[in-house]
């Protein structure tokens, strides 16, 4: 397993993306469900930018997650690879996505 912090540029209906998160669509899908929804919810916002910190098992990094939700709500989708926890606290300073 690895740890990436992810940084995407939104493509606009991110409300959309909010109604799947909190009817709990997301955290329903397998194998990368509860991870995923864990991290969009807690993602922050970097300008224009949305970043999170993501725990993913996939070879290309984080190609389920993509093909499932990802490249709907997303553009330029970057990878870092980072320790568990560490990307999260590289985030802390910066404001909540989600009010």
């Amino acid at each position: 397993m690895a740890h990436y912090v992810v940084k995407a540029r939104p493509k606009g209906d991110m409300p959309s993306l909010k109604q799947s998160l909190d009817s709990g669509e997301i955290a329903r899908m397998k194998p990368f469900g509860k991870a995923l929804d864990f991290s969009l919810n807690n993602a922050r916002q970097d300008g224009d930018w949305l970043t999170w910190e993501e725990e993913d098992y996939c070879v290309p990094p984080l190609a389920q997650e993509r093909a499932a939700v990802l490249d709907r709500y997303f553009a330029d989708l970057s990878v870092r690879t980072v320790r568990q926890g560490e990307g999260w606290k590289q985030l802390q300073g910066l404001p909540r996505a989600w009010k």
